[in-house]
């Protein structure tokens, strides 16, 4: 392992999805030769599927990254053998690479907490290696996580716990929160993890004052580089940084010096007009709420559509996104919600494909009605010459070993190596 310091990347979701496949290819070409990559398995340690996520995670990464994935396995302090646990720490100890992600957070900190795995963690990044946290994972990396399961679904009251405290050891006093722009309440608020406004506005007012908020949207990454001394900003949303309802938001392809940003977040005067800035943010929220209801909602049934493999709801989910969209200008509404509401749709386009890439493949007759709905839509956006779109279109489907040729007549698609 290389003498240079590591870097660690947080992920908002979508670490075994198409949007993160060039994140994973980017951080492995960093070492030379043939890297080793480990995925350790103990945030969903309590999971009855604990395996399949292992084993979802190691062909993800053989097909769509393209390297080999080993798997530590490290399911439970009190129902793992002092074999298996020492042979989970010889790997992550070797590992040039570690990806840990979903499941809980707190039975991820309740489990790893008394082990050498989080210092096993440091010294890897210390010694140059690279830590991608993502999702219930990057929840532990703070000194604080949060329970999400125990209030969204038990109704706790509103705490945090102690997280593994692995920031803590490179200087960031940081309390990581991913699925920050989450949209999956439809009609309810689940932005913040799943917390909603108000519950988190509450949450907050617990935290130490030195203590500042690192909220990733989902299907993003945070790429810490420790040294090139800076942060990188990937996928499809925004990293935002939050302290007394005061927030510094980076995009997409942001790339922060850490000086500065350490720099901004000790010097900022996080107090000064709190009032008027919840009031600015209350007063945009009610102006873009009915559009973004929509789109949420829709979102919602697109992921519904997937997730049982409804081709058609989850066909109708994406015509119904793009008439929205449509409308929306039509009626001249702020360009910056459409232009939202544009991410949600190329974002949803990316996941089918990524479904259809990892998922088994399918007999022609099953995909005829889903991949004639998306080349209908490709025609569509032709017609309106919206040319980016009808070949992200195109291309995601080729991604998916599905060949798309245009004739005098009209398209012809078939499925590429496939005996049909």
């Amino acid at each position: 392992m290389s003498s240079r310091k590591g870097m660690i990347v947080l992920m908002g979701s979508g670490e075994l999805t198409a949007t993160m496949v060039e994140v994973h290819k980017n951080m492995l070409a960093r070492f030379p030769d043939s890297p080793t990559a480990v995925f350790l398995d103990t945030p969903a340690g309590f999971q009855l599927n604990v395996d399949e996520i292992s084993r979802k995670a190691v062909e993800y990464f053989r097909v769509h990254v393209q390297k080999q994935l080993n798997v530590a396995s490290y399911k439970s302090s009190e129902n793992t053998s002092a074999f298996e646990a020492e042979t989970a720490f010889h790997m992550l100890r070797n590992a040039d690479f570690v990806l840990v992600g979903p499941g809980s957070p707190t039975y991820a900190v309740r489990q790893l907490q008394k082990t050498p795995i989080p210092e096993i963690l440091v010294k890897n990044i210390q010694s140059g290696g690279c830590l991608v946290a993502a999702s219930a994972a990057a929840l532990t990396m703070g000194r604080f996580s949060l329970p999400v399961y125990e209030i969204y679904k038990v109704g706790q009251e509103i705490h945090w716990v102690d997280g593994l405290d692995v920031l803590t050891q490179f200087g960031f006093n940081l309390v990581v929160v991913p699925h920050w722009n989450n949209a999956e309440g439809g009609t309810h608020d689940t932005r913040f993890c799943f917390m909603g406004k108000p519950r988190f506005q509450q949450l907050e007012t617990l935290l130490p004052d030195d203590a500042t908020i690192i909220g990733i949207d989902e299907h993003t990454a945070c790429i810490i580089d420790l040294n090139a001394q800076e942060i990188d900003i990937q996928g499809i949303g925004s990293v935002t940084i939050r302290k007394k309802g005061r927030e510094i938001k980076f995009g997409k392809g942001d790339q922060i010096p850490l000086e500065a940003l350490v720099k901004e977040i000790n010097q900022k005067d996080w107090a000064k007009n709190v009032d008027a800035v919840e009031q600015q943010a209350g007063a945009r929220e009610d102006l873009e709420s009915h559009l973004l209801s929509k789109v949420h909602e829709i979102k919602s049934s697109f992921r519904n559509g997937l997730s049982h493999q409804d081709p058609k709801e989850t066909t109708n989910a994406l015509l119904d996104l793009d008439s929205t969209i449509w409308k929306a200008q039509k009626n001249l509404e702020d360009e910056e919600r459409i232009s939202e509401a544009r991410e949600i749709l190329r974002d949803s386009i990316v996941l089918l494909g990524a479904e259809l890439g990892i998922s088994p493949r399918h007999l022609r007759e099953y995909l005829t009605p889903l991949v004639e709905a998306m080349l209908q839509l490709r025609v569509r956006f032709r017609n309106e010459q919206k040319w980016a779109e009808a070949d992200h279109i195109r291309e995601i489907l080729q991604q998916s070993n599905i060949q798309v040729e245009d004739t005098k007549d009209g398209f012809q698609w078939y499925i590429i190596d496939e005996d049909i």
